[in-house]
């Protein structure tokens, strides 16, 4: 079972001439596009939104007060937003939800690969931690990239953002011992693949920071997914990097970690992708 401290922190668990071009290419998208659309609310009337928060023990509560802030603010925008909370997140309903989301925001528990609980599961890894069956409180099952991939058809463009979880920014559970470089990037890579094929073109994973920054960036700017992953206050350069994805060729994973070791932050997937397509709908 993942564990989790009072405040619902978790501990985090190539070239430099690719990362240099990922860069440039992100910088030069918020340059040219703008930091700001005007016409952005506009933009984004009818976008959907689905807010999911699976059950993690004491710490429920306080996922779903962060969940609702994100609701709040995703409708501010002008969208569309349906939220499922445990105890009543069960697959049925999120799996009915998310067809043709536009955004999906997770919060819950991570079961990620690689990890110490045993070999890959493409059933139970790199998913969501949901209800097993609605009103039952903590009675969790998780859902790994095969419901993802095969369950879940999303809009074109679409963004996943996982708040809060284990594992999918590279991190470890709290308490345990970071990982290796290698393990970090094979967790983001292997968390981020079930979603890529179920048609997101961006997956951004922030284990312990707030994740309002994104929902700015694709509702208000015109900025790339790389220029917004790298806008977030909480943003250190001093030792990311990029990489290609292995589990979807094609796409690219940037990780930002907080120190040496402390993978905290992660986005895979298109990052020249801008907002205002993400708003097209």
């Amino acid at each position: 079972m993942l564990r989790f401290p009072a405040n619902g922190a978790q501990r985090a668990s190539t070239s430099r001439s690719a990362h240099l071009t990922i860069l440039a290419i992100t910088l030069a998208f918020a340059a040219v596009l703008g930091a700001t659309n005007p016409t952005a609310a506009t933009a984004a009337t009818g976008v959907k939104v689905v807010v999911i928060v699976g059950p993690v023990e004491s710490n429920t509560a306080s996922y779903i007060r962060n969940a609702r802030r994100y609701a709040t603010q995703a409708r501010s925008y002008g969208a569309t937003v349906v939220e499922i909370y445990s105890p009543n997140a069960t697959w049925a309903r999120v799996k009915a939800a998310a067809q043709g989301a536009s955004l999906v925001i997770y919060l819950g528990h991570g079961n990620g690969s690689p990890s110490p609980y045993g070999a890959f599961s493409r059933y139970t890894k790199d998913g969501f931690g949901l209800n097993a069956s609605a009103g039952q409180g903590n009675n969790r099952k998780n859902y790994g990239e095969y419901y993802i991939r095969t369950g879940i058809k999303l809009a074109p463009n679409a963004v996943v953002i996982l708040n809060r979880l284990c594992y999918a920014s590279g991190n470890s559970e709290w308490g345990s011992a970071n990982p290796t470089r290698t393990v970090a990037r094979q967790r983001v890579d292997n968390y981020g693949a079930g979603f890529l094929r179920a048609g997101a073109r961006a997956v951004f994973a922030d284990g312990i920071t707030d994740a309002s920054y994104i929902l700015y960036g694709l509702f208000r700017t015109n900025r790339s997914i790389g220029a917004i992953f790298t806008s977030s206050p909480s943003w250190v350069g001093a030792y990311d990097f990029t990489f290609g994805s292995v589990r979807t060729p094609g796409f690219t994973a940037w990780m930002a970690p907080k120190a040496a070791g402390r993978y905290y932050r992660s986005v895979v997937g298109n990052l020249g992708l801008t907002a205002a397509t993400f708003r097209v709908h």
